[in-house]
């Protein structure tokens, strides 16, 4: 019976593997073949057992055993309190791929709560595609608020910016941080700050009872210079300092300990506590990410993650 028990959860294991990469990864059943090793047949039954079993609906809806395993091991080894992996397509770039459904689905749980809540949201490609998939919703009871500041040294906006977004979604009462991500200057980081509207913002998402928030590298060509907020002589020095990753801007080393001046004594993105003093979840996945995921681990500065099993796998030692 047990062996026959094993059998059965290793080939909805199998089908939920290759629902996910059919729906999600949107991969054709002969690319699934390839990447499985087995043939388009095979994928084509492995796919109507996945909607037999109703292991779809619109989301993967069966936790594979390797990624509940992967799971447990990481919250094991950086003391997290929570910890999500989901399925990965090795061949893909996508920095949200599968991990921004599961993020949607975990912000989904708390907006469907009666009592009134808080989010913090920072922002990051990861976390625009999450928002995205949140399901229309009313929920006047809740506010949400943004952790980094969503304009560029130009005035134009981030194109990441999530908090408009969300509002309109879920139909809730929402609180940009207007204001640059890195001001030019610590004196009008400080004058912007001080501004009534901005200081409420802040002691806002201070107060929040949940916040997720993507995790940005720091290498040759990283979010914060792609996106415009940081010069390449800025990201030099960063580099030479030792950041390999950011939070909302701030940046920090291997260690996870931030780093010292540079642009950091600029920015005007809420201050985060170390460890967090309500739950931070870091939203997150490649190996282009893997030392500023580290980085965020060992310094303590997020309490969940959410990424996949090539990353997952890559985190333990």
């Amino acid at each position: 019976m047990a062996k026959r028990d094993e059998k059965k959860r290793m080939r909805l294991d199998d089908a939920a593997r290759a629902a996910w990469l059919y729906y999600v990864a949107r991969n054709s059943q002969d690319e699934i073949a390839k990447k499985m090793c087995i043939s388009r047949q095979s994928v084509q039954r492995l796919i109507s057992l996945a909607m037999q079993e109703n292991l779809i609906k619109f989301r993967l809806d069966h936790p594979v055993a390797s990624c509940m395993e992967l799971a447990q091991q990481i919250k094991d080894q950086y003391g997290l309190s929570f910890c999500k992996v989901t399925l990965s397509d090795p061949t893909s770039e996508d920095p949200a791929l599968g991990i921004a459904e599961v993020a949607a689905t975990r912000m989904e749980r708390y907006f469907k709560t009666e009592s009134s809540i808080v989010m913090a949201l920072g922002t990051g490609r990861e976390i625009r595609e999450a928002v995205k998939k949140l399901p229309p919703m009313n929920c006047p009871q809740h506010k949400v608020v943004s952790l980094v500041g969503t304009l560029a040294p130009d005035g134009s906006a981030s194109f990441n910016d999530v908090i408009m977004r969300i509002g309109d979604i879920i139909k809730a009462p929402h609180h940009p941080m207007a204001v640059p991500v890195v001001a030019t200057s610590s004196k009008e980081r400080d004058i912007i700050c001080a501004q009534k509207p901005i200081q409420s913002n802040i002691e806002l998402a201070q107060s929040a009872d949940i916040a997720f928030i993507g995790i940005g590298e720091i290498n040759d060509s990283p979010p914060l210079l792609t996106d415009g907020f940081i010069t390449q002589k800025e990201l030099n020095g960063l580099i030479s300092a030792g950041a390999v990753g950011e939070i909302v801007g701030w940046a920090f080393d291997k260690d996870g300990v931030l780093i010292d001046g540079l642009t950091n004594s600029r920015v005007a993105s809420v201050p985060l506590s170390q460890p967090p003093s309500y739950p931070v979840i870091g939203v997150a996945r490649g190996n282009n990410k893997l030392q500023a995921i580290r980085g965020a681990l060992a310094g303590q500065w997020i309490s969940g993650l959410i990424t996949d099993e090539a990353t997952a796998k890559a985190l333990i030692t």
